[in-house]
């Protein structure tokens, strides 16, 4: 059987984002050898839980809202989006799930905000001050380059080819879609990617020697990179390699 990947619908205000966005992480999941498993905001509490217990993995995926500030105990930026309460409580459950079962996590975007906030940590709310735009979008396949160590997960999943070693630290081109990015990393998370030119973070990972569970949050969208980047099919097809050592936790 193919290892079932849990992806929530990523909002639930915004239908339109949800019909061009979700389908682009349950593709790459399916052609990295997984099943993807649509979580509908709607669901209760308890169906969610139910639901989550069958699948083997979790990819977190991006969202036009924001986190709510009042959760890392901060004053609402007046750049700050509406909070999505209903993906903001998935999330939670999903990632509960995943610790409680070692299960391994996927966080793009707004999910490895959500990751990050649910471990403790905080947000810059608002990127717009500084030199490069974070918020280029879809439209620009490649926006700027990521600053990863080599001595990461992520970096181990990285070619030379794609990622060059340049002053110590990885190369990635990435693309990218944000407006806020991670401030203090949550517990048990390490910095491992920044963007060179202004030091925003761009990716974390579980801290290995805290807890075995794979877990990685990067900035950027691998979904849509798939294709031309090998670095993003790596990233999901580690998540279903884990996935596939991992028992359902209804087993």
């Amino acid at each position: 059987m193919k290892p079932r990947i849990a992806i929530p619908v990523p909002t639930s205000t915004d239908l339109s984002y949800n019909q061009r966005s979700w389908p682009a992480y349950a593709e790459a999941v399916s052609r990295s050898g997984g099943e993807p498993v649509q979580i509908d905001l709607t669901l209760s509490p308890a169906q969610i839980k139910e639901l989550a217990a069958t699948c083997q993995g979790v990819v977190l995926p991006g969202s036009p809202a924001d986190l709510d500030p009042a959760r890392y105990t901060a004053e609402p930026d007046p750049a700050t989006s509406p909070a999505d309460p209903a993906r903001e409580t998935m999330d939670d459950l999903l990632l509960e799930d995943a610790a409680a079962h070692t299960k391994p996590v996927l966080g793009i975007c707004f999910g490895v905000q959500s990751l990050n906030v649910w471990r403790g940590g905080s947000l810059v709310q608002d990127l717009s001050p500084l030199p490069v735009n974070h918020s280029a979008g879809r439209s620009v396949a490649i926006a700027h380059t990521a600053m990863i160590s080599e001595f990461s997960v992520l970096g181990s999943l990285l070619e030379p080819t794609e990622a060059p070693l340049v002053d110590d630290y990885l190369r990635l081109p990435i693309n990218t879609s944000h407006h806020q990015s991670i401030a203090i990393p949550g517990e048990g998370l390490r910095i491992v990617a920044r963007c060179p030119d202004d030091g925003v973070v761009e990716a974390v990972e579980n801290d290995p020697t805290l807890t075995p569970q794979f877990l990685i949050g990067v900035q950027w969208h691998p979904e849509r990179s798939y294709d031309i980047s090998a670095a993003s099919r790596a990233l999901f097809q580690r998540l279903v390699d884990e996935a596939g050592k991992t028992k359902a936790s209804s087993l």
